[in-house]
């Protein structure tokens, strides 16, 4: 089993990995989201969707959403999050290596780092000649994920992060010796008691990445620093990359 397959993942860290502020977070992102694709309707994917934040707002604006996660337990949390907000869309169970919906979206986004999960590169590189056959022609593809640029710059101290409920969750992650994947160790700790989860990802510049998008066959792709469209360099906070296909 692959780590993101580990459902008591999600379970364990789900209060600690999206807490109220991130969830509320999503309402400015998806502004910010849009205004960089320049899209103002149409059918929308989010690619792991997760409990369903960005899809749930974007429904909420009027686009007709399809988000897909492999975890059902961060799909029912989407759904629960739907149903509140009196929305409707379409939640789809799947792997990102295996969905394809042929010219259907006129955006899809990959957000919050979930892209390059997949140990074979070559897996990573079909998520992404996926989402191009699954886009309409001129349909953008906006990716946020954290930056190699940035983690060379910032160092990969440990975190200690302490939350209401009385719980840390300790982040500890080490880079292999290339730079091309980072090796990451949480552990929460609550009530005298502990739990640890050990889980990796691909490391991508904003060259790396630009050069795979192309090579997926998208037109032209724009590096940004975050979702409001600045600048990209190594302190950038986040690496997002907008990519049209022609």
């Amino acid at each position: 089993m692959e780590w993101f397959e580990n459902e008591d993942f999600w379970r364990e860290l789900y209060p600690y990995v999206f807490p109220m502020e991130r969830v509320a977070a999503a309402e400015c992102q998806v502004a910010q989201i849009l205004a960089l694709s320049g899209v103002t309707t149409g059918a929308v994917l989010d690619l792991c969707c997760g409990p369903g934040r960005h899809a749930v707002e974007l429904a909420r604006r009027g686009f007709a959403v399809t988000g897909v996660d492999r975890s059902p337990f961060l799909l029912e949390r989407a759904r629960e999050r739907a149903d509140a907000a009196a929305v409707s869309l379409e939640w789809v169970l799947d792997d990102m290596r295996e969905f394809e919906r042929p010219a259907t979206f006129v955006l899809a986004c990959n957000l919050f780092t979930s892209f390059g999960y997949f140990e074979r590169e070559e897996d990573n590189l079909r998520v992404l000649s996926n989402v191009r056959a699954s886009l309409c022609d001129g349909g953008i593809f906006v990716m946020d994920m954290v930056g190699k640029e940035r983690l060379r710059h910032a160092g990969l101290e440990p975190r200690h992060t302490p939350f209401a409920d009385g719980a840390v969750l300790i982040q500890q992650a080490r880079q292999n010796p290339d730079w091309t994947r980072l090796d990451n160790h949480w552990t929460i700790v609550k009530g005298g008691q502990s739990r640890s989860f050990r889980f990796g990802h691909w490391l991508y510049s904003g060259p790396e990445l630009e050069r795979r998008l192309l090579h997926c066959g998208f037109a032209g792709v724009r590096l940004c620093g975050d979702l409001q469209g600045s600048p990209y360099g190594p302190e950038a906070p986040r690496l997002v990359a907008v990519a049209r296909k022609a």
